[in-house]
């Protein structure tokens, strides 16, 4: 057993609980920074006179630095220590949140932000890969996973709440300082309290050439999809991005190709259910956005909520997706296997969306919103566990931060991706509805059902590839499946320490 293998300090259950509730509010709190701004854009712009063209950078000057350095920033745990990947991350994160708060003018601000995205992308791109590998009895896995995937999936709702009732009862500031010291104590219980490991790059190079290359062409990536809202997928702008990103993708592949030691080696496609993973949770997030988005636009443009008030409308969703991934899921997944219960979570979710798909401009949360949050908030509760312990059952100890960090990084592109798409479609409808002289009220309804059908009909899609690609790792006790000829871990494998 390799120590890279064992972050917690000690072997005995209460160390490696302790571990993974530090490991957790760390990724608490980057999750929580991706949603907690967006409630509180129009103070900001006010306080710091954003133009609202420019308003948008506040939210993309994290996304893409967060995007762009998770597949990185993995590989380098798996060569050189998560620990130490880590709490680097926690400390910039941290700093960062600090000079957000402070921020005094919008330069100073979108500077901190992106500071803050590459503090948030190095710790976040470790954590899951730490938590497979202090965890190897199935039961306790599926345990450890679910509290990580609740805060994974969980987070993002609660930072709509906590973004609100903080800017409307202090300002907008707390929404950064609140960061200072949470991660503070987070990086000296992890100093204390995770093994520091040796890592497994020891003697190699680390392919300087190939993480230049895939951290500009995954940044190029972020940005454009982010941008396409504004410019059109059809402008010049976005297909001579789009093109840039492909070629330095390509780029990359020859690169991986070719290097001695690749930042990212090609074995690590060949498991389906590592592909299969991650094609499902970048289609089922890029329709899971069109909840955390345009339905919090619905609650505030149409049915006239505050801050406060959407923030306590999506509570419904957190609370179930809290229940699922902490208590449910874990038994399912042990007792049947993540496949089957992913297969029934994304009905539900895409249930759910249909539901939104129906909302009218004259509704009211209880008719129309809070039904739909039933089904997304155990649909979303289930799945989160089932596609976290899938995505890493084909990756070895030395390869988990990598898998780690691609997970992390497709649901970063997928959120990125549903925005995008989405909101565009939602937007052009209106517009052209408006054109036509249908009523404000009913023009923003009619944007965002269509948004939702189409969210809707993503998830569908990533319905498909689970059916199809992925399948359930072999039970504790079953012979394992025979390995390939080059002696690599099977694609369904699980990882272990």
């Amino acid at each position: 057993m390799s120590a890279q293998a064992v972050p917690a300090r000690a072997g005995s259950g209460a160390s490696r609980w302790l571990a993974l509730a530090i490991l957790c509010a760390g990724q608490l709190m980057v999750i929580l920074d991706g949603t907690i701004v967006n409630v509180a854009l129009p103070s900001i712009q006010e306080s710091l006179g954003f133009s609202p063209s420019n308003l948008g950078w506040v939210v993309n000057a994290y996304l893409i630095p967060f995007g762009g350095l998770l597949l990185l920033s993995g590989r380098f745990g798996d060569l050189f220590g998560r620990k130490r990947v880590f709490t680097t991350g926690l400390v910039v994160f941290t700093l960062a949140s600090l000079l957000c708060g402070l921020a005094q003018n919008s330069a100073m601000l979108l500077v901190s932000r992106f500071i803050q995205g590459a503090g948030g992308a190095v710790t976040s791109s470790v954590t899951l890969a730490m938590v497979v590998t202090m965890f190897t009895e199935p039961k306790e896995r599926a345990k450890a996973i679910g509290v990580y995937s609740f805060v994974q999936s969980a987070g993002g709702t609660l930072g709509l709440l906590l973004g609100g009732v903080l800017t409307q009862t202090i300002s907008w500031h707390w929404i950064f300082f609140v960061n200072v010291p949470i991660g503070a104590v987070a990086v000296f219980m992890a100093q204390r309290n995770l093994r520091a490991e040796e890592g497994a790059g020891k003697g190699k190079s680390t392919d300087a050439l190939g993480a230049v290359l895939i951290t500009a062409a995954l940044m190029l990536a972020v940005y454009t999809i982010v941008e396409a809202a504004d410019y059109g997928f059809g402008s010049a702008h976005t297909l001579g991005f789009g093109l840039g990103t492909l070629v330095l993708l390509a780029l990359f592949v020859v690169r991986q190709a070719k290097a001695a030691d690749p930042l990212l080696p090609p074995r690590m496609f060949k498991f389906r259910n590592v592909s299969g993973a991650l094609g499902t949770h970048t289609l089922m997030i890029s329709g899971m956005f069109s909840f955390q988005f345009l339905a919090v636009l619905y609650m505030q443009k149409v049915l006239g909520f505050d801050q406060v008030q959407t923030g306590f409308g999506v509570v419904p969703v957190s609370l179930l997706i809290g229940l699922m991934s902490l208590f449910l899921a874990p038994r399912l997944i042990a007792k049947v296997g993540p496949r089957p219960v992913l297969l029934v979570a994304l009905v539900l979710i895409s249930g759910g969306l249909a539901l939104l798909g129906q909302i009218s401009a004259d509704g009211a949360y209880l008719t129309d919103v809070f039904p739909a949050t039933v089904p997304l908030g155990i649909g979303f509760g289930l799945a989160m566990p089932s596609l976290a312990g899938l995505a890493m059952s084909g990756a070895t100890p030395q390869d988990s931060g990598l898998a780690s960090g691609m997970f992390n990084t497709m649901q970063q592109v997928g959120a990125s991706l549903g925005l995008a798409v989405l909101s565009t479609l939602a937007a052009s409808h209106t517009s052209t509805l408006l054109g036509d002289g249908t009523g404000r009220a009913d023009a923003l309804t009619e944007g965002y059902q269509l948004a939702f059908r189409v969210g809707s009909c993503f998830v569908l899609g990533a319905l498909v590839v689970a059916a199809t690609v992925l399948r359930n790792p072999p039970r504790p006790g079953a012979a394992p499946a025979p390995r390939p000829a080059a002696a690599q871990p099977s694609e369904t494998d699980t990882a272990s320490a």
